[in-house]
């Protein structure tokens, strides 16, 4: 792996990657952060691959540090776990990466840079997300409001929502609002978390940070297009959903009728396999009013 330790280190900062069965992507995503101009410590997290990346990462040295979950806690449980222990390290500041993001060099000097113009107030701070081919990154993109989707790329602007592929927050903010969901194991904990932070602080799209999220496509996860055999995986994001929007009282449990309704809709008229989709819909929609996970918050160093 390359080692660029001639650019400025920051101990403070802590890159938490989460990465699951991903070895190559995720040595390119190590090899990416230890490439920075500001160069952060790197805290993998690792939920029990089998590929190999234990034994290419365990006895790393310097400024990279593996941990293992010992189960597969899922995208949700493996944040929440590399978060509190960065917290618990006592660390400063925490970017949130993906193991399939590759950020350019520049990425964590911007975040840095905004960090000291707004003086440490604000809630988090999000990077732009390129696909491979540099063009927007569809499902990465930030919402201003729950209704409306950032359509503006090349200004700073004010989100409520971003996702988990590159972002900035202080270990003091994590303090106060708690951990991510891990009780949500797939889809929605980022989405969730940014907004509950977003509720108590201003929180920013920054386009000088870059990134590339190296997904296998530019398209997300869309319940009218999946094939039957990945269907039950929605379950997670229905349930979960109802668990981000009711932080918004009656608005939120409006957009989430709102919202339901119209994927109905394009079931019935895009879709194959429609009665298996709603049936699966309306029933993770229900336990996800039953569903009631407990914040946590982290121990400090």
């Amino acid at each position: 792996m390359k080692e660029a330790f001639n650019n400025h280190c920051r101990k403070d900062i802590v890159a938490v990657v989460v990465t699951y069965n991903r070895m190559k992507l995720l040595e390119k995503c190590v090899e990416s952060l230890q490439g920075q101009s500001v160069v952060p410590d790197i805290m993998i997290i690792d939920n029990a691959s089998t590929d190999g990346t234990a034994e290419l990462f365990r006895n790393s040295k310097k400024n990279v540090h593996y941990y293992n979950t010992g189960s597969n806690l899922g995208g949700a449980g493996g944040f929440s776990y590399g978060i509190e222990k960065a917290v618990e390290k006592g660390y400063k500041y925490i970017w949130i990466l993906d193991d399939d993001t590759m950020p350019t060099e520049t990425a964590l000097e911007a975040f840095v840079q905004k960090d000291n113009e707004l003086k440490g107030k604000y809630g988090f701070l999000s990077s732009k997300v390129l696909w491979k081919d540099e063009s927007i990154c569809t499902m990465n993109i930030q919402k201003i409001t729950k209704w409306k989707q950032l359509k503006e790329y090349d200004k700073c602007e004010k989100i409520q929502y971003a996702s988990f592929v590159s972002l900035f927050v202080k270990a003091e903010t994590v303090k106060s609002v708690g951990l991510p969901y891990k009780d949500f194991f797939i889809w929605a904990d980022d989405w969730e978390y940014t907004r509950r932070i977003s509720k108590t602080c201003e929180s920013y799209f920054l386009p000088e940070s870059v990134v590339n999220h190296w997904c296998a496509s530019n398209i997300g996860a869309d319940i009218v297009t999946v094939s039957e055999d990945r269907l039950n995986r929605f379950e997670y994001m229905y349930r979960n959903d109802v668990v981000m929007y009711r932080q918004d009282g009656i608005e939120g449990y409006f957009y989430l009728l709102i919202r339901n309704f119209l994927h109905v809709f394009r079931i019935l008229t895009k879709s194959s396999a429609k009665l298996s989709k709603i049936k699966l819909m309306l029933k993770a929609t229900l336990k996800g009013f039953r569903f009631k996970p407990q914040i946590v918050y982290p121990k400090e160093k």
